[in-house]
């Protein structure tokens, strides 16, 4: 099964980083944020990603591109420039790096992504600025429990975030920035039947505030509770935060070995 990953906004609120680069690509530990969401999924065993680039996707090309060489030992010949890698750091993952274009919407990047998804009924999708200690193979079985044609993990943010109705185990009404909630937000980490495409319209529909509330609306969207960890890095306060965290070896996200 494939992880889309949404990668490709500007990230405003973090500009004193992304004046420079991606917001997926703002590093925790040394490592890009993005690294980081892909080793949660791949120590559940979902090792195939689908990344949607735009502003500044060069870079998190060319990361991928020398992953390699800049997460193993080197062995260079001065005298030809010939560089030998030693093996034994790279993980089995298989990335397709996508551009969906600099302007494009959450919605139109998803739709962008269809013909990569293939034939599979199903897929994960999240955002590329989000960890979390989420269990993922509890997430698909509840998706596949409930049969509807998306879930979204529902977690409980800081106050600043719009927020999710809840009717039971199903969205009763989504809302991306109401005027009060019930204490829960789509905290990402989707699973998504390929028929939500048919609910996006074009490049600039938004996931949130058009797609996902269509889909609650049509008693589609499931919510799966996440009451563990989980922190967006929207500001640099919760940058230095998760910082903080992983220096300290206690970062909650950090399932794998």
């Amino acid at each position: 099964m494939k992880v889309m990953i949404l990668a490709g906004g500007l990230g405003t609120r973090l500009s004193e980083e992304t004046t420079l680069r991606p917001k997926p690509m703002v590093e925790i530990g040394g490592r890009p944020m993005l690294w980081h969401i892909m080793q949660i999924y791949a120590h559940h065993g979902f090792k195939e990603f689908v990344v949607a680039l735009g502003y500044k996707g060069e870079l998190i090309k060319d990361y991928f591109l020398r992953f390699g060489s800049m997460t193993s030992d080197l062995t260079v010949d001065l005298a030809t420039g010939r560089a030998t890698v030693h093996d034994g750091k790279r993980p089995d993952w298989r990335v397709h790096l996508v551009d969906t274009g600099a302007s494009t919407q959450t919605g139109g990047r998803v739709r962008r992504l269809k013909d990569w998804i293939g034939d599979d009924d199903i897929f994960m999708m999240t955002y590329g600025d989000g960890v979390a200690d989420i269990d993922i193979p509890a997430l698909l079985a509840f998706h596949r429990k409930q049969g509807k044609l998306a879930t979204v993990t529902a977690v409980r943010p800081p106050a600043r975030f719009g927020g999710i109705r809840l009717n039971g185990d199903l969205v009763g009404r989504f809302a991306e920035k109401p005027q009060a909630g019930e204490g829960w937000i789509n905290g990402g980490f989707l699973v998504l039947d390929r028929r939500v495409f048919d609910y996006i319209e074009g490049d600039d529909t938004s996931f949130e505030a058009s797609t996902l509330e269509r889909i609650a609306a049509d008693g589609q969207l499931a919510a799966y509770r996440h009451e563990g960890y989980w922190q967006p890095m929207d500001t640099l306060r919760e940058k230095q935060m998760l910082e903080d965290l992983w220096d300290s070896g206690r970062a909650p996200w950090k399932v794998w070995a």
